[in-house]
């Protein structure tokens, strides 16, 4: 069966989902986050060939932030920026904690006077991931 790239199938796999909607650069960065527990559909740890389906609530861990979205549509090719955000709606619970986050961040930590070396950035990275 010959399936057609203009229609968006039944679900898409989370991994490349993630890709499409650009939480990721990537898709084997999708892939590792999904692999390594990063990613979780509905409260559960999954696997990168999980299909997602829309209305699936994803929690979404990249470096330092943490997103909670409501799949809203399955993509069919990895567009734009805005093509790939109505393909998602974040949560308020989301937003507000990342914006906390930023702002406890930028009051706990003065601006350097210039850019930090090797061991500055090490540092730096330890002291926000706890």
């Amino acid at each position: 069966m010959i399936q057609d790239d203009t229609t968006p199938s039944d679900g898409l796999r989370i991994d490349k989902w993630l890709w499409c909607a650009r939480f990721f650069k990537s898709r084997s960065q999708a892939t590792d986050a999904v692999a390594g527990g990063l990613v979780h559909v509905n409260g559960e740890r999954i696997k990168p060939s999980r299909l997602v389906q829309v209305g699936d609530r994803l929690q979404i861990t990249r470096d330092e932030e943490r997103f909670e979205v409501v799949v809203q549509g399955i993509p069919v090719r990895r567009g734009p920026a805005p093509e790939a955000h109505s393909h998602y709606a974040e949560t308020e619970q989301s937003m507000a904690a990342r914006e906390a986050r930023r702002a406890f961040a930028k009051l706990a930590a003065p601006a350097p006077a210039q850019r930090p070396d090797k061991h500055g950035r090490r540092a730096l990275r330890d002291l926000r991931r706890g």
